[in-house]
């Protein structure tokens, strides 16, 4: 799979470009800016693009705003977005535009190769990526009625996890459950938030976005 890097601190850029060729993605461009970034995506057309959430000239949401670009114009690219800071509205953003294929991280996630590159292939492959920090953060700031009150405290923790992308036997792992116990509190959830019959995979994303969003899917 070809990657595209977006982060300007060039010592950063060289760590993953580093641990992306250990897991096998061919670095199609490294780059420091959003122009640069939006230029390399149409150039290579790459599987994955790991984007810095704040880029000069501004260091606001650049990398977020090229990421948006980028699933309107190339959707078949996947993206990561990195972030210092916890900034929950960005992923909301991000996860607004597609149901797949995206993925939000905190920088000190990297630290961890193997959990980092297993996040990098669960995106590219179309799958999802939430840090533990955002999806807490977003649980936090949710006011008023809870869209999502008819879950039991255990179901709430299944849905968690899923939000992090993790796969039905990384969440029996976490909860120290069976994979048939966590099968069984995946069908509840989808019975209790009203989820339409379609595949496994896109209810999984549909509960996901709903339980982020505290509203309708």
């Amino acid at each position: 799979m070809r990657a595209v890097i977006a982060e300007d601190s060039v010592l950063l850029r060289i760590g993953l470009v580093k641990v992306l060729e250990m897991a096998g993605f061919e670095v199609a461009a490294e780059t420091g800016d959003a122009e640069d970034l939006l230029r390399a995506v149409e150039e290579h057309r790459p599987d994955l693009a790991l984007v810095d959430v704040r880029m000069p000239p501004g260091f606001t949401d650049e990398g977020v705003r090229a990421a948006l670009m980028i699933r309107q114009q190339w959707p078949d690219t996947a993206v990561l977005l990195l972030s210092q800071y916890v900034e929950e509205r960005y992923a909301a953003d991000l996860l607004a535009t597609q149901t797949g294929g995206i993925g939000y991280l905190l920088k000190q996630r990297v630290a961890d190769v193997e959990e980092f590159v297993d996040a990098l292939r669960r995106v590219a492959a179309g799958g999802t990526a939430l840090d533990p920090q955002v999806v807490a953060q977003l649980l936090l700031r949710r006011g008023g009625p809870d869209p999502l009150e008819r879950l039991t405290p255990r179901e709430r923790e299944v849905l968690a996890l899923m939000a992090e992308g993790r796969s039905n036997a990384g969440i029996a792992a976490e909860l120290v459950v069976s994979e048939s116990a966590v099968a069984k509190h995946i069908n509840n959830i989808f019975a209790k938030l009203d989820l339409p019959i379609a595949d496994g995979d896109h209810r999984r994303v549909l509960a996901v976005l709903r339980f982020l969003d505290g509203g309708p899917a």
